[in-house]
């Protein structure tokens, strides 16, 4: 799909995206990676659903997002609460979909100002 906004080009817009692949500011990504308005975080190191772990989501944490957009790849599956705790903790929310999902919110809730980021997975499990 693809999206047509103007978007101030200083800020990390997600163009378009497809089964496998995203498009940030004209740059076409095919693994997973983390978004913020201000940063570009690329290849985050799980690939598939399987592979998340505890620490995965510690990387997220100094982005100092108030919502993070878990994207798990062609379909929406929930990680282990043990995975997510360190955010929730610290009152980050956490909001799982399928990452096509992800991403059309992420513009939305990017547009609104807010401090969001997408943890975008790629692949497919």
């Amino acid at each position: 799909m693809r999206f047509s906004l103007d978007i101030d080009a200083n800020r990390y817009v997600i163009k378009s995206y497809g089964p496998g692949w995203i498009n940030v500011n004209e740059r076409e990504i095919r693994r997973s990676v983390i978004i913020t308005p201000e940063r570009l975080v690329p290849d985050w190191p799980p690939q598939t659903f399987a592979d998340l772990e505890e620490g995965h989501f510690e990387t997220i944490r100094p982005l100092e997002p108030e919502i993070v957009l878990l994207g798990t790849g062609d379909r929406q599956r929930f990680p282990h609460p043990r995975l997510t705790r360190s955010l929730l903790e610290r009152g980050i929310g956490v909001e799982v979909m399928d990452t096509a999902a992800a991403c059309r919110t992420y513009n939305i809730i990017m547009l609104e100002g807010r401090r969001v980021a997408a943890a975008l997975l790629m692949m497919a499990d």
